[in-house]
């Protein structure tokens, strides 16, 4: 890796060596703009970068079924943090990807630097890329994904069957008793197919894929460790988004999407996540891999489950991410993250 880069990465994530790195997003963001409630998202230009705020992302996760009668889970993430706020090329962009067998977990990183054209995004047409990983369409609605590591790679043609889905009040998500928030909206209606190579071989997959589009400057408040994040998509063809960030005490939130595409917010305390069984990682820390959720207000009570337990991202900033699926009084697939266990 460039040392150039790390030494940017090491400045903007504090403590990065370890778990809490992810409690850096709750240091002070002076300088940089923050999200402010009633802002109105405007499409398909806040599909891409925003230069004035600290750190922002886009991240994909699809739920996959093989040819073979597998399941597999995928992840394409790209990230762009700003050294300072308004100015394209002062920023590193650093790139995640994934395949999860129930065996095995397959997972690369990427840096590059904001000044060179060696990664970034672009509204319209989309495109988002570091290197040559790749997601781009004429607009977001359809796209191909592309990405390599050592033992893995992907070709995916995605097309949205539904909606965009603003989370919290409008895409302003509060994630604090404090105030912090960011933006936040979604495209959970992905179709997916295309190819895992492995070292097995191919693989011919199709399945759900969702994308998650959030910036801010200070998403998390101080004291906030990380965060435990669901996406969920039930047989019925309905979804759910819900987060719990771990603090003293913990804050909550969840967005309940009807098949249609209509979004309801659920406040701090409404979505109950809780967790049910340890799993020590090979790679990693313990971390819970089996989890009771509950939404009353929707008469939700379901038991998640890690397809892999050990999908542990052994990357600069280490967290945990994979497929899972749920029974209960829903039944579906969906994914989970979970980020500053040490």
């Amino acid at each position: 890796m460039n040392a150039r880069i790390v030494l940017l990465v090491l400045a903007l994530w504090p403590g990065i060596a370890g778990a809490q790195g992810f409690a850096g997003l709750g240091s002070d963001a002076a300088g940089f703009a923050q999200p402010q409630p009633g802002t109105t998202l405007t499409f398909p230009a806040d599909h891409g970068a925003h230069h004035d705020y600290r750190i922002e992302w886009w991240y994909l996760t699809a739920s996959l079924t093989g040819a073979d009668g597998l399941a597999y889970g995928l992840q394409w993430t790209l990230f762009r943090s700003a050294l300072v706020p308004g100015d394209p090329a002062a920023a590193v962009w650093m790139g995640h990807a994934a395949v999860t067998t129930p065996d095995s977990h397959h997972a690369a990183e990427r840096f590059a630097r904001g000044d060179i054209g060696q990664a970034g995004v672009t509204a319209e047409p989309f495109a988002a890329w570091i290197d040559d990983w790749q997601m781009q369409g004429d607009t977001l609605d359809a796209v191909r994904l592309t990405a390599s590591g050592p033992d893995f790679a992907y070709d995916m043609a995605l097309q949205a069957q539904g909606p965009l889905v603003l989370h919290g009040d409008n895409g302003f998500s509060t994630k604090s008793a404090q105030g912090q928030a960011s933006y936040y909206y979604s495209q959970p209606f992905y179709d997916i197919a295309g190819t895992l190579t492995l070292p097995q071989g191919d693989v011919e997959v199709t399945g759900q894929a969702w994308l998650d589009r959030e910036w801010s400057s200070q998403p998390l408040a101080q004291g906030q460790t990380g965060w435990d994040w669901f996406s969920l998509v039930f047989d019925d063809g309905a979804r759910l988004m819900g987060f719990r960030l771990r603090g003293e005490p913990d804050y909550t939130a969840a967005t309940w999407i009807a098949a249609d595409g209509s979004p309801t917010a659920y406040a701090d305390g409404a979505f109950v996540a809780e967790p049910l069984a340890m799993h020590d990682t090979t790679a990693g820390p313990a971390v819970p891999v089996r989890w009771q959720i509950r939404l009353p207000d929707r008469g939700l009570d379901v038991t998640v489950t890690a397809i892999n337990p050990d999908a542990w991202m052994a990357v600069s900033l280490p967290y945990w991410e994979g497929p899972v699926t749920f029974t209960g009084t829903h039944a579906g697939r969906g994914y989970l993250e979970m980020t500053g266990y040490e």
